[in-house]
């Protein structure tokens, strides 16, 4: 892809968080650089198929280890950067875990996590390398032929979101990559036509960041701009302005960065901003928010944005990045559920009344299965269930993985022999179109009655008593083991006794008024924050083991 990618004029552009260009490579020049990388890396004597892992920030130095690994036949293992405050002990108990879990001989990060590498890699002799890019370049450039991978073979491997606690490599095969590709670019995806231009702040360790927005441009000879997710989040509006400025025509994002983009956007938009050149506005990586894209619409129509653009996807690392898209142009599709139902008998049925929030639930339509590949939902039996049934969600196709590096029983938990991936998520099928309803594993389960952690997260932030990401829900067992009460964990940005007192009542009122459950709500200082994966979304299992660790200090549950 890059050989091909090369041949055009097309390339990638860095910008800083005051939208000012930062450097600009041609994919020439990125093939070039990779030229390089590769010879220094066979002259030093790494093998084909040793793994090098790299911290993926939005760099020049990432382009050159990533694709100077792949010419060189080494397997490049992309892993992120630390996130939020205080999190050193964290990331490197992270790092250690993926070092164990991949078995990287060498690791290189941005100069400034150098330290952190070399930290972790002190419990890991057979790291042979380590440390900032200047490590790599250091390395002699010697007159080697180059062995790039081939098509039957792996071609990186892939960390899943959920993988900070015990980290699971994905394989990503050539054969499936670019059989994911083709779905993703071509009719049943985004259908990429010359002209366009991609745009993105999303991180180069997620999967929808590495492939959606560096592989999928890459195939199809796009330029791509960017911006890092640091800046992105410090800045927002830039993203916008990069596509207005460049005439951006594909840009994706999960709900909660057009989220963030809304609420920062204020008086602050400049009047020259012209968003009309977008056309697809994909949305992914977490539970689709319709509300927030009602915002989002609403607050940048006047400039150009049309509602139309919003894609809704589904996807995930085990299927390279995407399962299905929606039908183009037609924006949020959404199908309002009566909650009753859905909670009793696991049914999707139509709310009497859409507008009762208490009663009623709207989840977005996510399309249909990429070309090639099936997609089915299960009841509790293992057969295919009717619409509206809603059940676990299974595919099957030429973009699923072989299975988890190095881990073959994990792989057979998720895996069948004739090929079909249990997704872990549950959803119900419409008219050949999927809507997925929420995680299996999260699900809370209270006297037979199925919760969402979703909902309760959701009632908080939409009555504004939290803001977005600020709370997770999960369930514990009581102390008989007989049954389980739900937890609601929630970041106290507030001070005093009385203060914190106050939320933690108003959190769980909000919860038995819109949810129908008692609660025990726990305040987690700021200092501390939430656990997240490494792609940035709120980790409701490690929440609930840090509380079952005694990390939280309990509140009593509210009477």
């Amino acid at each position: 892809m890059l050989d091909y990618a090369a041949r055009g004029e097309t390339g990638i552009t860095f910008y800083s968080a005051r939208g000012e260009r930062l450097a600009a490579l041609p994919w020439r020049e990125v093939r070039e650089r990779a030229h390089v990388m590769a010879r220094k890396l066979i002259g030093a004597g790494f093998a084909p198929g040793d793994r090098l892992l790299i911290t993926a920030d939005t760099w020049p130095g990432f382009f050159d280890a990533f694709f100077g690994a792949q010419y060189a036949g080494m397997l490049p293992v992309p892993v992120s950067v630390p996130v939020g405050i205080g999190g050193k002990d964290a990331y490197l108990d992270q790092l250690r875990r993926q070092f164990a879990a991949s078995g990287a001989v060498a690791a290189v990060a941005v100069d400034e996590l150098a330290g952190y590498l070399d930290d972790a890699a002190r419990e890991f002799p057979a790291l042979r390398l380590h440390g900032g890019m200047s490590v790599l370049e250091s390395l002699p450039e010697k007159p080697v032929d180059l062995r790039p991978l081939g098509p039957k073979d792996t071609c990186y491997i892939q960390f899943s979101s959920g993988s900070t606690r015990h980290p699971h490599g994905v394989q990503i095969t050539q054969a499936a990559l670019m059989a994911n590709l083709a779905g993703i670019t071509g009719p049943g995806g985004l259908e990429v036509v010359a002209g366009d231009r991609a745009a993105s702040w999303l991180p180069l360790y997620h999967d929808m960041g590495l492939i959606g927005f560096l592989m999928a441009p890459l195939s199809t000879q796009l330029s791509i701009d960017y911006l890092t997710p640091r800046d992105f989040a410090r800045r927002p509006m830039q993203w916008l302005n990069i596509i207005s400025s460049n005439r951006g025509t594909i840009a994706y994002s999960p709900s909660f960065g057009y989220d963030l983009a809304t609420r920062r956007a204020g008086a602050k938009i400049p009047p020259d901003l012209d968003l009309s050149c977008w056309r697809h506005a994909g949305i992914g990586g977490d539970m689709i928010r319709p509300d927030v894209l009602e915002r989002f619409a609403a607050a940048f129509g006047p400039f150009g944005f049309k509602s139309s653009a919003f894609l809704p996807s589904y996807g995930m690392a085990e299927v390279c990045l995407a399962i299905t898209f929606s039908k183009h142009s037609t924006g949020v599709r959404t199908d309002t559920i009566d909650r009753q139902a859905l909670a009793d008998a696991h049914l999707a049925q139509p709310a009497a009344d859409p507008h009762d929030e208490h009663k009623a639930r709207r989840f977005v339509v996510c399309g249909r299965v990429l070309p090639g590949h099936v997609l089915e939902v299960r009841g509790d039996d293992g057969k295919p269930a009717a619409d509206r049934v809603v059940g676990r969600i299974f595919v099957r196709g030429p973009s699923v993985m072989p299975g988890y590096f190095g881990e073959p029983e994990a792989s057979r938990e998720v895996l069948s022999d004739d090929g079909w991936l249990d997704t872990g998520d549950l959803g119900y099928t419409l008219d050949g179109e999927i809507v997925v309803t929420g995680r299996a594993k999260d699900l809370i389960i209270i006297h037979g009655r199925n919760i969402w952690p979703q909902d309760i997260e959701w009632a908080l932030s939409s009555r504004k008593i939290v803001k977005n990401d600020d709370a997770v829900a999960f369930s514990v067992e009581d102390d008989s083991g007989d049954s389980e009460h739900v937890v609601v964990a929630v970041l106290a940005r507030v001070a005093g006794d009385e203060g914190r007192q106050a939320l933690a009542s108003e959190v769980a009122l909000a919860v038995r008024e819109m949810i129908s459950v008692d609660c025990q709500v726990v305040l987690v200082p700021p200092t501390m924050g939430l656990p997240t994966t490494s792609s940035g979304k709120l980790s409701r299992s490690r929440a609930k083991a840090n509380f079952l660790a005694g990390l939280y200090a309990p509140k009593s549950p509210a009477a």
